[in-house]
């Protein structure tokens, strides 16, 4: 694992990812920072990522991006063993990811998230590259932060 990373390129990873449809919001998320943290992190970990695009398998609940951020929290700083504490210390920062996302945004719903918009169109996509974008970020600043990395940005 890298000790020093680039937040602003893992945003922008995240947001080209999705916006050339390579991958949906949670999908990009954990991609971006798989790879410019440089983890040992099998690819599968991204395939479980891929139902949560759309609010939870298009059922336009929870933010897949929310979702995708929450997941990447939980692979840094979860737990693996059953009993262990680690998971008072990761659902804090799961919540807060979804605070910054909500004091943003007002909800964590896809539903009112996207009323209105026409699935796939141009608004309905660049509203959630954003999301994107801004998870991506928000969670790679948490993990710097909370495992004493660097952000090479500054």
């Amino acid at each position: 694992m890298k000790k020093e990373v680039s937040i602003k390129k893992i945003r922008q990873e995240a947001e080209d990812l999705y916006s050339r449809g390579q991958f949906f919001c949670s999908e990009a998320i954990v991609y971006s920072i798989k790879n410019n943290f440089d983890l040992d992190m099998p690819d599968e970990m991204v395939a479980m990522a891929s139902g949560f695009p759309v609010g939870i398998g298009k059922s336009k609940c929870v933010c897949g991006a929310v979702s995708g951020g929450i997941m990447t929290l939980g692979y840094f700083l979860g737990r693996t063993e059953p009993g262990d504490s680690k998971v008072v210390k990761t659902l804090e920062l799961a919540n807060e990811l979804q605070e910054s996302f909500k004091n943003n945004h007002k909800v964590l719903c896809c539903k009112i998230l996207t009323h209105g918009m026409d699935m796939g169109s141009g608004e309905h996509k660049e509203q959630c590259v954003a999301f994107t974008g801004e998870i991506a970020e928000k969670t790679a600043e948490i993990v710097v932060r909370e495992l004493n990395l660097v952000n090479i940005d500054g």
